[in-house]
C-alpha cells in the first residue's frame, strides 16, 4: 500500500522559475536585437547596450538601497532594458535613453517593490515619458541605408513601403519593430516554450485587424507597420501586468485593438500601440474580477440544489 504525503498550497512538480522565463524572453528577443543591430549598426548597437545595462545595474544599486533580495539576476531588469532599447529610434540620444532605462527600473519597477508587484509595463512606460519629452528625437526615424527623416510626427506607418519591406525591416522606425520576420520568430518560440499565451496577442491582433478592414483601410500594412506587432508578441504578454485568465486576456487584446486603431486614425500620434497596452495595464484587476472562475459548487448552491 502506497503512502501520500499531503502538504499544504502551492503545489507545484515543474523546475520553471523567474530565471529561466526570463532567459527565454531574452532568447526570444535576440532576433530582433539582431535584425535591428543588423540593419542600423553601431548606432543600434550603443543603444541597447545602454539601456540593457543601465537597467541591470540601477536594479542591483537600488535593491541593495532598500535592502532588498538581489533580483537582477534573474534577468527581469535586463529584459526591462532590452525591450525599452528595441522601441527606441536608433538615432535617439543615449544619456536620454540611459535617464529613461533608468526610470523604468527605480520608478516603474522597484517603487512598487520590485518584479511582480508594478501594475504597468516598465518599459512601455519608460518609452511614453521619453516619447513625452523627447517628441523630436523619438520622431527622427533613420532608413537601415543610413538616410534619415526628420520630419516631425513622421512615422513608419506613412511611408510607401511594400509587404516584403515591412516583413523583412527594410524601412525607417525604432530598432526592434521594423522587422516583423523576427518578431514573429521570437513570438513563436515563446510559444512553442509555454512561456506566453496566445489569447492576448491574437485577440489584439485580430480585433485590430477587423476594425482596419471596416474602416477601408490595408490590413496587412497596418498589421505590419509601427510597433503594433512588437508590443503585441512582447508586452501583452507580459506576466505582471496583463490578465492570469484566458478570457481576461481576450478581453485585454481586444482592448488594445481598440484603442490601437482609434489613436492611430483618429488621434494626435500616429502609433498607439504603447499607450493601449499602459491604459488596459489599468483594467487588468478589473478584467482578472470579471474572469475570474466561481468557486466549485457555488452555482449548484445558488440554483437550490
Amino acid at each position: 500500500m502506497k503512502k501520500f504525503v499531503v502538504h499544504s498550497a502551492p503545489h507545484t512538480n515543474v523546475k520553471t522559475n523567474t530565471l529561466s522565463i526570463m532567459g527565454c524572453v531574452i532568447l526570444a528577443l535576440l532576433p530582433t536585437a539582431i535584425a535591428g543591430c543588423v540593419m542600423y549598426q553601431l548606432p543600434a548597437v550603443f543603444l541597447l547596450m545602454a539601456t540593457t545595462g543601465t537597467a541591470f545595474l540601477t536594479d542591483l544599486v537600488v535593491r541593495a538601497l532598500f535592502r532588498r533580495d538581489r533580483t537582477a539576476p534573474d534577468g527581469s531588469a535586463a529584459v526591462t532594458g532590452l525591450i525599452l532599447g528595441l522601441s527606441l529610434p536608433p538615432s535617439f540620444p543615449v544619456l536620454w535613453a540611459i535617464a529613461g532605462s533608468a526610470f523604468a527600473i527605480i520608478i516603474v519597477k522597484e517603487l512598487f517593490d520590485g518584479i511582480g508587484k508594478n501594475f504597468a509595463n516598465p518599459a512601455l512606460t519608460a518609452r511614453m515619458l521619453l516619447m513625452v519629452l523627447c517628441m523630436e528625437q523619438m520622431h527622427t526615424w533613420t532608413f537601415p541605408d543610413g538616410t534619415v527623416d526628420a520630419v516631425s510626427g513622421a512615422t513608419p506607418l506613412v511611408q510607401q513601403a511594400t509587404l516584403w519591406d515591412l516583413f523583412l525591416g527594410n524601412t525607417a522606425g525604432c530598432i526592434g519593430e521594423t522587422c516583423a520576420a523576427a518578431i514573429l520568430l521570437g513570438g513563436i518560440y515563446l510559444y512553442l516554450s509555454g512561456i506566453i499565451s496566445p489569447a492576448a496577442p491574437l485577440a489584439y491582433l485580430g480585433s485590430f485587424a477587423l476594425l482596419t478592414w471596416l474602416g477601408g483601410y490595408p490590413v496587412l500594412p497596418q498589421l505590419l507597420s509601427g510597433s503594433l506587432l512588437f508590443c503585441a508578441v512582447f508586452a501583452a504578454t507580459d506576466y505582471t501586468t496583463t490578465p492570469i485568465t484566458k478570457t481576461g486576456k481576450v478581453l485585454f487584446g481586444i482592448g488594445c485593438g481598440c484603442i490601437t486603431y482609434f489613436a492611430r486614425h483618429y488621434g494626435g500620434y500616429a502609433e498607439g500601440a504603447g499607450f493601449a497596452i499602459l491604459i488596459m495595464n489599468l483594467f487588468v484587476p478589473l478584467l482578472d474580477r470579471i474572469a475570474a472562475p466561481g468557486a466549485f459548487g457555488a452555482a449548484a448552491k445558488r440554483a437550490g440544489k
